[in-house]
């Protein structure tokens, strides 16, 4: 087995076919596909059900993936090790954040961080939920995690950036109180629009509702997974939402009424990374990310 073989198993599973992962690397399909014929026979398993023009992970298949990954990010780390000498003069930063932390710190952060190393390539990903953000980077899918808590897993560490305040964002004209906030039980009154179960600020949100009063029935007026059309849907009526300041913000800049809760609404803002070594590029980052929090590297391990 090497890590070309690797690599290619890989491919299929991100793309979805064998012609689609070949056209990633990019390899002819047939190469590909021997390739990964010549790993199953030394494994002496099927990696891949193959039916038709789809594939499906066996069992085995399963349970080769992250394991797989993780030889692939180990890699990248000790070849990037390698030429550091000469500095970051290439490469590739993978990073997931919850979609609520991208606009900030993320944006700052990655700019900063290009404007240092303009040919490292960064790569952001999305993650399903709140959950996932520890899932990739234990997999090696993406080597630092932009999360709201430290996991409880003795595979990752974690550093404290800093606290993100959340904010009531409510259509325009809403009456507030002399004060102008907004106590977390009267959130209960307006229908709420939030994203799915399982995101962080849906998760955040219920539990502020349920220690502000917990006999309290929030009404859920709208469930949506597009966050970019929560501004809009408070703007147009459908209901109050509850979002982290930067975008709370904004949102007053086109009319909508914003208010500070009461007690107020806090997150941590950590960056998640997995125990060892980590490449120049994602150790740059983490670096700047520090500095920006006002820490030191290790000063602000959470794990």
């Amino acid at each position: 087995m090497d890590l070309r073989q690797t690599a290619y198993v890989v491919a299929v599973v991100d793309h979805g076919t064998f012609t689609a992962a070949a056209a990633s690397i990019p390899v002819s399909q047939p190469a590909l596909s021997q390739s990964i014929a010549a790993l199953e026979r030394e494994l002496g398993t099927e990696l891949f059900h193959r039916i038709g023009r789809q594939v499906v992970l066996t069992p085995a298949g399963e349970a080769f993936v992250d394991p797989a990954r993780r030889m692939l990010r180990d890699a990248e780390v000790a070849r990037s090790a390698v030429s550091q000498v000469a500095g970051l003069t290439s490469g590739r930063l993978d990073v997931v954040a919850l979609p609520s932390l991208v606009v900030e710190p993320l944006v700052e952060l990655v700019g900063r961080f290009r404007r240092l190393h303009p040919q490292v390539l960064v790569r952001l990903t999305e993650p399903e939920d709140a959950a996932a953000v520890a899932t990739l980077v234990r997999s090696g899918q993406c080597e630092l995690g932009l999360g709201d808590h430290a996991p409880d897993d003795r595979v990752l560490e974690a550093d404290l950036l800093g606290q993100q305040s959340l904010l009531a964002v409510l259509p325009p004209g809403t009456p507030l109180s002399a004060d102008r906030d907004l106590p977390v039980a009267r959130l209960a009154q307006f229908p709420l629009i939030t994203s799915p179960r399982g995101t962080s600020s849906r998760r955040l949100l219920g539990e502020a509702l349920r220690q502000a009063d917990p006999d309290a029935d929030p009404r859920i007026g709208v469930v949506t997974e597009h966050r970019e059309a929560i501004v809009p849907l408070v703007m147009a009526g459908a209901g109050a939402a509850v979002l982290p300041e930067p975008l709370a913000r904004a949102a007053a800049t086109l009319g909508a009424v914003v208010a500070p809760l009461s007690p107020p609404l806090r997150r941590s803002v950590v960056l998640v990374r997995r125990a060892g070594p980590l490449s120049p590029a994602a150790r740059s980052f983490r670096e700047l990310a520090l500095a920006s929090a006002g820490g030191e590297p290790d000063a602000t391990d959470v794990s």
